[in-house]
Parts: C-alpha cells; sequence; structure tokens
C-alpha cells in the first residue's frame, strides 16, 4: 500500500498537505499562495467532480508546482475513511476559522499570511484552463 501511495505521489507530482501551519510557513518561505480545499471525499459528489476534472488534472499540477501550495481539508463520512484524530482536528479547526458555514466544496486561495484573496463555493464550473487563470489574477509581480 504504501509502494502504492507513493507510486501515485510520483505519478502526479503534487502534494497535498493536510496541515495548514505547515503550509504557510511554506507558502512564506517561497512567496507562493495557498489554495485549501474543503472536501467530503467519500460522500460529496461535487467535491468529487471537483478533484478528478480539475484539482487532479496534468494542467492544474503543471501550474501549482511553481505557484501554490495545496492544502486539503477532508471530511469524510464512511468509517473506513476516517482520519486520525490529529488531522481531524486541525480540519476542524481550520473549517472554523475559513469555512464556518461548513461549505462543500468549498475552495480558498489565500496569500502566505492566510488572507482570502478568492472563494469558489461549490463546484467551480469552469474548465481547468479558466480555473487556473482565475488564480493567476492574483498573482504578485510574477
Amino acid at each position: 500500500m504504501k509502494l502504492l501511495l507513493l507510486s501515485l505521489f510520483l505519478l502526479t507530482g503534487v502534494a497535498w498537505s493536510g496541515n495548514f501551519n505547515e503550509a504557510q510557513q511554506q507558502a512564506r518561505q517561497s512567496h507562493k499562495m495557498i489554495l485549501v480545499n474543503f472536501s467530503g471525499s467519500d460522500w460529496c459528489g461535487p467535491c468529487i467532480r471537483l478533484r478528478k476534472e480539475i484539482l487532479e488534472t496534468t494542467e492544474f499540477d503543471n501550474y501549482a508546482q511553481d505557484h501554490l501550495v495545496l492544502v486539503r481539508a477532508d471530511f469524510p463520512r464512511q468509517k473506513k475513511n476516517q482520519l486520525a484524530k490529529d488531522q481531524t482536528k486541525r480540519n476542524e479547526a481550520l473549517a472554523d476559522k475559513y469555512n464556518a458555514e461548513g461549505k462543500f466544496p468549498f475552495t480558498l486561495l489565500l496569500d502566505e499570511n492566510g488572507k482570502v484573496l478568492k472563494s469558489w463555493d461549490g463546484y467551480p464550473n469552469v474548465k481547468t484552463a479558466q480555473f487556473v487563470s482565475q488564480i493567476k489574477a492574483f498573482e504578485h509581480g510574477k
């Protein structure tokens, strides 16, 4: 199983963090924006569609590698998909700060200091190129 996960990571090339504090540190050091995705990976149809059609595409990965730090706050419901307690606490704390209404999917673009630049409430009904263009509009002096 670990080999499979490692292979998947190597194939996609872009890692999603589950730790916002670490991601924010990385964003500050690299002067990248942060994309936070609140997802219900095993019950939310639009969340699954967003992942498959936009966030896990080669086009998005190619952009994200050099421009974004990625954070996923997942809230699975099925017992077999439950996260570790510490991860659940991190996700809940992040939701308290940025997604108090509990929207799914809910995606935020933040600057390196955690300021919200843009939000997508629900499935952004656009192609990957348009989604990336919406993010590019917030690049600072690049």
